[in-house]
C-alpha cells in the first residue's frame, strides 16, 4: 500500500495516470503557469474569442510573471473572464474583509488588477469569486460563456482542490459532480494555511469558505495544477498514481483528457 511514496524523483511521471512535468525551481513553475495563462488569451485574441480561466490564490507565484508579461506585451484581457476558485468566509456565512491579509478578493486586486495597465485590465464584472447568498451564480457565468478554457490551481495536503474536501463518505463520481457551496474547512486545512498564512495562527484562521465544486473544475477544456512545497513530495505522488476517490480529490483529474501537473525539483524529490 502506498508503494508511490516509494517513486524516485527520476521515476516520478513514469507510467503516472496523469501527466506529471518536472521542472527546476519554483519560478520555472511559476513562469510555465503564467506563460500558458498570456499564449492562450493572445491566441484567443487573435481571433477575436473570449478566455475564460479558474484561477487560484494558491500557487500565487505565477501572478507577478503574468502581470509584468501582460504589461510589456501589451495584451488586452479585455474578452477575458478571471474566475476564482474560492474565499474565506466569517463564521456568520458572508465574504471576509476584503482588507484581510487572508482575503483572496483583496489579493487578486492588490496584486493582480491594481498592477495591470488600466488600458488592458478587463472590466470588474468580468472578475468572478463564488458568492455565498447567490452559489449557482458561478456556474451560470461559465454556462453563458461557453465553459472554462483552463482550471489553475494547487493541491492541498489532503488532496483537495479549490476547497473541495475530502469526503469519504462520497463515491468518486458523487464527489465530481459537487457544485459551489459553502462548507467547513477541515482542521488539517486550517493547520496548513495557517503555517503559510498566519505563522501557525490556527485560531486566527476561517473556519468557513465557500468554493466552486469539482464540477467546476473538472468541466475545464484544460487542468493546470502547480506544486512546489516539501510536503508536496507526497502529494503528488498520491495525485499521480493514487486510487481516484473522493478520499483524495485531486486523484479525480487522472480522469480528464487534458490534466497536467506541473511540479519543481523539490516537489519531485521522493518524500522518505
Amino acid at each position: 500500500m502506498y508503494e508511490y511514496y516509494q517513486i524516485s524523483a527520476q521515476d516520478l511521471g513514469k507510467d503516472a495516470k496523469v501527466p506529471v512535468l518536472k521542472l527546476g525551481d519554483s519560478g520555472e513553475v511559476f513562469y510555465e503557469l503564467a506563460l500558458e495563462m498570456v499564449n492562450t488569451i493572445k491566441e484567443h485574441n487573435a481571433k477575436g474569442e473570449k478566455t475564460v480561466f479558474i484561477c487560484p490564490v494558491g500557487p500565487v507565484g505565477q501572478y507577478p510573471i503574468f502581470v509584468r508579461l501582460v504589461n510589456r506585451d501589451r495584451v488586452s484581457l479585455k474578452n477575458c473572464w478571471f474566475i476564482n476558485m474560492d474565499e474565506y468566509l466569517t463564521d456568520e456565512g458572508e465574504w471576509i474583509d476584503k482588507e484581510s491579509p487572508l482575503s483572496f478578493r483583496g489579493f487578486m486586486e492588490r496584486t493582480v488588477y491594481s498592477k495591470v495597465d488600466p488600458e488592458l485590465l478587463m472590466p470588474e464584472e468580468q472578475r468572478v469569486f463564488p458568492d455565498p447568498h447567490d452559489t449557482e451564480k458561478v456556474q451560470r457565468v461559465i454556462e453563458q460563456l461557453g465553459g472554462v478554457d483552463i482550471a489553475f490551481g494547487g493541491i492541498g495536503i489532503n488532496g483537495h482542490l479549490a476547497f473541495n474536501e475530502p469526503q469519504d463518505e462520497l463515491t468518486a463520481e458523487e464527489f465530481a459532480a459537487l457544485n459551489t457551496r459553502v462548507l467547513t474547512i477541515s482542521r488539517e486545512t486550517r493547520t496548513t494555511n495557517a503555517i503559510g498564512d498566519l505563522n501557525g495562527a490556527i485560531d486566527a484562521m476561517p473556519r468557513k469558505c465557500i468554493t466552486i465544486g469539482m464540477a467546476q473544475i473538472l468541466g475545464a477544456r484544460k487542468i493546470r495544477l502547480g506544486v512546489f512545497r516539501d510536503w508536496h513530495r507526497s502529494v503528488v505522488r498520491q495525485a499521480a498514481y493514487g486510487q481516484v476517490s473522493a478520499h483524495f480529490p485531486a486523484t479525480l483529474i487522472q480522469n480528464h483528457p487534458d490534466a497536467m501537473i506541473i511540479t519543481n525539483a523539490n516537489a519531485a524529490q521522493q518524500p522518505f
